[in-house]
């Protein structure tokens, strides 16, 4: 890394899944005026490309060769101002956020060597006035040298009720009984991988957001942010 890379100041946000990391990590992100990477979108890349093309999700060598030459683009959308990924040329953005992706991606992230591909690719996101990357490993591998690690949680039946509420806005017809199956189904598996498991970096702050609402996180965070940048 050179030393303007150094410089560049870095927040991470880590946390199981549906603990509000993405929501927290714009939101943040905005106040400050920083960039944002969403590291579980490049994952949830890779498992969708990998479906895309009939790749087992278990040939570890085929999915790091994919990794590596991820035809993929974040475009702004001038008439919704949000953030449109772009897999092959094909705008995925919905299709990365259903539970399907997100269960595959958990198995694609367990791969060491896609962890190893994507890991550049992810630190390229640093860039001035300032980053803040949501993800599982970001400040126990990716950025180990942030200057503010959080990491977030809550109780998996609250992070199931906040899914279920979310899809069911979607119009999608979700049982909170399976989605409290998966989401302990993927806590473990993201806990007990060998490439990068799910842990809090020995100098994170914790933050459980169970009894929290999002503007209270964010002031948290704010507040942190000020203490420490």
């Amino acid at each position: 890394m050179s030393e303007a890379e150094q410089d560049v100041p870095v927040i991470t946000i880590d946390g199981p899944t549906a603990s509000g990391k993405g929501t927290i990590t714009r939101l943040l992100a905005q106040r400050l005026g920083w960039h944002i990477l969403d590291s579980g979108a490049l994952y949830r890349l890779v498992a969708l490309a990998a479906r895309k093309h009939g790749i087992p999700l278990n040939d570890a060598e085929a999915l790091r060769d994919l990794a590596e030459h991820l035809d993929v683009e974040f475009v702004p959308d001038a008439a919704s101002g949000e953030i449109l990924t772009l897999l092959e040329g094909e705008d995925v953005t919905a299709e990365l956020r259903t539970e399907t992706c997100g269960n595959d991606a958990s198995k694609v992230a367990a791969i060491p060597a896609v962890r190893e591909a994507l890991l550049a690719r992810q630190r390229a996101f640093r860039r001035p006035p300032g980053l803040v990357a949501d993800g599982r490993d970001m400040g126990t591998v990716v950025f180990p040298d942030a200057r503010l690690k959080i990491f977030l949680t809550a109780s998996a039946e609250e992070r199931a009720r906040r899914r279920y509420n979310q899809l069911k806005q979607k119009g999608l017809d979700v049982s909170m009984r399976d989605l409290l199956d998966e989401i302990a189904e993927r806590d473990a598996r993201d806990r007990d991988r060998a490439a990068s498991p799910l842990v809090p970096a020995a100098d994170a702050i914790q933050v459980d957001t169970s009894d929290m609402t999002i503007d209270d996180v964010v002031n948290r965070l704010w507040e942190l942010s000020q203490e420490r940048l």
